[in-house]
């Protein structure tokens, strides 16, 4: 025989009362059954107080039976006013019990700060180093040379053939001694500004070779030692070079030039002077051969050509952009002179038929009898 099998009914919890009890279900149980929340009174269906409100003490004033007139409502409300009077009626009085206390001595002894713990702050750090790193270059730049104070361009290479040769026999004047000395510290200031203010050098001439190293800039500098002056020498030194220009200028007559003596004389000596494209330096013209002259002049047309390409592209793009700010204007003026053109031709028009006209009225008037 195959066993029967019997279903089980889970036991419905979730439609039971909570906090229910045996003794709460006989007395308010619902004459007509069904299920009731705790807070609904079977009989009248008036509110009852909640237990877990009772338990919590929430809401207290709900078990207060107040009534449902206004009467009472506004007897209750006074009632409420009466004892929040009274609690604050039986609050102690304010009291303004203050005393002035003056001080012994007028002088007020300011604590000494401590300046041994405190600690600045990075930012005033900071630029307090800056400041004395930049007051730091400013003195070393003065007695640094004047291309370099004033980042003028100096040349790439520094060349030793100005100097004259150390075994010449020729004698040598006073002149020629101090114009050696002068060489000779140009010299030393070229390979000093070549090592610790180098010049910027273009890829192209790095490539070919052409600049000396740093390590021949520093051999020359150990055997001729780059020697540095107070400021005191330096200001003595440029007071006795401002009073010899000035004699200068007095004797020569050079104190009031204009500036086309300045060009004339600038001309002069550009025309002495001549690049060599193949050395790619500066040479008198008088040593050039013809090769170099011809050479030379090719360079300076292509220097020249390219210069008026760059400036024909300057020009176009500036009449471009005054072209677009100045359209609405050309295509008025446009209009007005064609129309003043027109009134050029009518007048012209006019001035000939006026006599024309006035011919034939003489005319008709001496053939009237």
């Amino acid at each position: 025989m195959t066993p029967q099998w019997e279903i089980v009914t889970t036991p419905n919890t979730v439609l039971a009362t909570p906090f229910r009890s045996q003794r709460s279900d006989a007395l308010h149980a619902p004459a007509g059954g069904g299920f009731h929340t705790p807070n609904l009174d079977g009989n009248s269906g008036a509110v009852a107080p909640t237990p877990i409100h009772h338990k919590l003490s929430i809401n207290s004033e709900e078990g207060v039976v107040v009534g449902h007139t206004p009467q009472t409502m506004h007897s209750y409300q006074r009632q409420l006013k009466e004892q929040l009077l009274s609690g604050l009626n039986s609050l102690p009085a304010p009291r303004n019990d203050y005393e002035i206390v003056v001080p012994d001595s007028e002088e007020e002894i300011e604590a000494p700060v401590d300046t041994a713990n405190s600690v600045d702050d990075q930012a005033d750090v900071d630029t307090r180093y800056l400041a004395e790193l930049k007051a730091k270059r400013e003195l070393e730049m003065q007695s640094r040379s004047q291309p370099v104070q004033r980042d003028l361009l100096r040349p790439m290479e520094v060349t030793m053939t100005v100097l004259r040769p150390p075994h010449a026999d020729t004698p040598l004047t006073e002149l020629h001694k101090a114009e050696k000395l002068i060489k000779r510290e140009m010299i030393t200031m070229l390979h000093y500004d070549a090592v610790y203010s180098p010049p910027v050098i273009p890829a192209e001439t790095k490539k070919r070779g052409q600049v000396r190293s740093q390590a021949q800039h520093l051999a020359y500098l150990e055997q001729h030692p780059y020697e540095t002056y107070s400021q005191d020498q330096l200001a003595q030194a440029h007071a006795v070079l401002q009073r010899e220009m000035k004699v200068v200028k007095q004797s020569m007559g050079h104190e009031d030039l204009s500036l086309e003596s300045y060009t004339q004389v600038w001309e002069e000596c550009l025309a002495h002077i001549l690049f060599l494209t193949s050395q790619n330096r500066y040479t008198h013209a008088s040593v050039a051969s013809k090769k170099d002259r011809i050479e030379s002049q090719e360079k300076c047309m292509e220097q020249n050509r390219g210069h008026m390409t760059r400036e024909a592209k300057r020009a176009a793009k500036i009449e471009k952009k005054l072209k677009i700010l100045t359209g609405g204007f050309q295509s008025r003026a446009q209009v007005l002179i064609k129309q003043r053109h027109d009134l050029y031709e009518q007048t012209e028009q006019a001035q000939l038929e006026l006599p024309t006209f006035n011919f034939l009225q003489c005319q008709e008037m001496a053939a009237i009898p």
